[in-house]
């Protein structure tokens, strides 16, 4: 079975693959994009020993030179030092300007490969093979990339897409139950933000704490929606000049909670679950969404098993301070994303800090 989803650009289009067909596709639709025969596939140690096998097999059965990079896991290596190793290997392996750099792993390897294709002779192709749901479902699709700055996440980057995205439902078998968790977060982001067909179809399950309680079929559901809602947004605003700001929802808080606790404490789905279920109190709280709504996004929260409330020993006055730091700032004001009802949401930068402490005192 094969879903394929158009990500639809004046400039750079491309086809996001949902296969169950496995790995082993990969070199069959690389051969098809017209590139280079020279690639470097960025991986990570772990993600590499399962996959870097099945995936260098096929893309050197399709005529490929491949060569590969290995980088350590975790969002405290997203750093430019790991972009300049990444440079070296692509120096050493004389990578050209057809050539082709592939990311097989999380959002942290999606990130740093782009990036690194998108500033190596000043672009070269670039491929992702997303290994986490949450790389599945957001981080692989829509030309973000980057890495971090001490003072904040994802403040050095570019906007570069890549030429395909092949998503293979079975390497979630060997994602950590954690990984699998904060990925759901992202997916009830696109129903609340966007689909609330999807919103509705995940409360009708008893529990999405886990891969072991879904489906095949909603887990292609679940793929196949959210990447469409992504590559709609996507297709609409490239460039977050607008609308494509939206994907931001519950990341503003989120990503303060991650920087505060230095990437150690949290990882990136948990921040984006407290994130949601903040924003829902402050679009309560200025009337612009129902209690009843933002309940029911809690309970939708709490099924996946992840976290829902501010850690009480970070300090709000931190909190609000480290949000001037946050790239959606414009003039000087923060902006938020919030619901106004199951599948919309608006954006807004008149909340003051003033109702900020007034919410979460």
């Amino acid at each position: 079975m094969e879903s394929i989803i158009s990500v639809s650009l004046p400039d750079n289009s491309y086809s996001i693959y949902v296969t169950d067909e496995g790995l082993s596709s990969i070199g069959a639709k690389a051969k098809n994009l017209n590139i280079g025969k020279k690639i470097l596939v960025v991986s990570n140690p772990e993600i590499f020993n399962y996959y870097g096998d099945i995936t260098i097999k096929s893309l050197e059965d399709a005529g490929f030179t491949v060569n590969y990079h290995l980088i350590p896991a975790g969002e405290n290596h997203k750093t430019l030092e790991s972009i300049s190793h990444i440079y070296d290997s692509a120096l050493k392996y004389r990578l050209e300007r057809n050539s082709t750099m592939i990311a097989l792993g999380g959002g942290v390897v999606g990130d740093m490969t782009g990036f690194a294709a998108a500033t190596w002779l000043r672009g070269i192709n670039f491929i992702q093979i997303p290994t986490s749901l949450l790389a599945m479902v957001d981080a692989s699709v829509g030309g973000k990339t980057g890495v971090n700055h001490p003072q904040g996440k994802n403040l050095i980057g570019a906007f570069y897409q890549p030429k395909l995205v092949l998503i293979d439902s079975n390497v979630l078998k060997t994602l950590p139950e954690r990984e699998f968790r904060a990925g759901m977060a992202e997916v009830i982001k696109y129903g609340v933000i966007w689909d609330k067909t999807l919103f509705e179809r995940l409360e009708e399950e008893n529990s999405l704490d886990s891969l072991n309680n879904l489906s095949k079929v909603l887990l292609n559901d679940i793929l196949t929606r959210s990447c469409q809602a992504k590559a709609d947004v996507v297709s609409k605003d490239e460039k977050e000049s607008g609308l494509r700001a939206i994907l931001n929802y519950g990341h503003t808080i989120g990503h303060v909670i991650e920087s505060l606790t230095h990437y150690e404490t949290f990882v990136h789905g948990e921040g984006v679950a407290i994130g949601m279920i903040a924003a829902g109190k402050i679009a309560v709280k200025t009337n612009l969404w129902k209690e009843e709504e933002a309940i029911r996004q809690k309970k939708l929260i709490e099924k996946t098993g992840l976290p829902t409330e501010i850690p009480d020993y970070l300090d709000l006055e931190e909190i609000i301070a480290n949000l001037q730091t946050d790239k959606k700032v414009k003039a000087g004001k923060v902006r938020f994303i919030l619901p106004e009802t199951i599948g919309k949401v608006m954006i807004t930068d008149q909340i003051s800090s003033d109702l900020l402490r007034q919410i979460f005192s």
